[in-house]
């Protein structure tokens, strides 16, 4: 009688071992893509470039070191695989990433530069997964990165033009903020 019981206990043993791998090797999946396959999102932001000081123009052009380092960025960041380039009204900002938008193809998108939570909101949405550049202002370039990491970041100072951020966007948890300077110096 014990032998006729030995091979329904091994095919027992069989299927619950068979089980057990089946679903061990589910989790394995499951955490694979929820880990290592999360879309990143990469924010790259700078103020624009430096201005004619004109007070009585609401909307200067970029001095030649403005549209140097307008080429800079270009030449940085042409092969980086950017999705979307914006730009506020103004044309400093315009003119800052014209030349990127030149050599990468990618067009620019104008928004008003009271419109940051709107940008936002596309960039976690719309956008998610890709890499987009931002040429903003001292004020709109800090709004953006705090909003987007949570984390309180000052105006840049009026004689400032070498600020470079980059905000990786992580699908689940916190954003990571790398502030860089780039170019030529500012005074």
């Amino acid at each position: 009688m014990e032998e006729a019981h030995e091979p329904r206990t091994r095919l027992k043993t069989i299927v619950v071992f068979a089980m057990l791998f089946a679903v061990f090797g589910a989790v394995v999946v499951f955490a694979y893509f929820a880990t290592f396959a999360r879309p990143l999102t990469t924010v790259i932001l700078v103020r624009h470039a430096e201005k004619k000081i004109e007070p009585e123009n609401p909307d200067p052009d970029l001095t030649p070191e403005g549209l140097a380092r307008a080429q800079q960025i270009a030449r940085m960041f042409a092969d980086a695989g950017i999705n979307a380039i914006y730009a506020t009204q103004y044309k400093r900002t315009q003119q800052t990433v014209k030349p990127l938008s030149d050599r990468s193809g990618v067009p620019v998108t104008l928004l008003n530069s009271k419109q940051t939570d709107e940008l936002v909101s596309q960039m976690q949405t719309v956008h998610r997964g890709q890499t987009i550049f931002v040429a903003g202002h001292n004020n709109s370039v800090p709004a953006i990165v705090s909003a987007l990491s949570n984390e309180k970041f000052p105006e840049i100072p009026e004689t400032e033009y070498d600020n470079l951020f980059i905000v990786t966007i992580y699908r689940f948890g916190k954003a990571k903020v790398t502030k860089l300077k780039y170019g030529s110096p500012s005074p």
